[in-house]
């Protein structure tokens, strides 16, 4: 594969000229600033995409409680399942 500091070196040198030709006095994004934009948009959208397909993965159906099937599990009788909040 080739090197990839070398292409992006080379589009850059193709780039800033695009950017020079702009008048001064204006602030303007230009071409150059859409490019980083419509980058950042794709790896958002792929990284969106790539978190749904994983999520989707995921099995979120709770483990069966072990008081109600009746098995006497380590501490089974110690804890009452409930959580109660802290003050202070």
């Amino acid at each position: 594969m080739p090197d990839m500091s070398a292409s992006v070196s080379l589009a850059m040198t193709h780039l800033v000229p695009l950017a020079k030709e702009v008048d001064e006095n204006k602030v303007t994004p230009g071409v150059l600033g859409f490019i980083v934009f419509a980058v950042m948009a794709l790896a958002v959208w792929g990284l969106m995409r790539s978190m749904s397909k994983h999520m989707g993965k995921v099995d979120f159906k709770e483990a069966p409680d072990a008081k109600a099937s009746g098995e006497g599990g380590p501490g089974a009788g110690k804890a009452s399942g409930r959580v109660k909040p802290q003050r202070g």
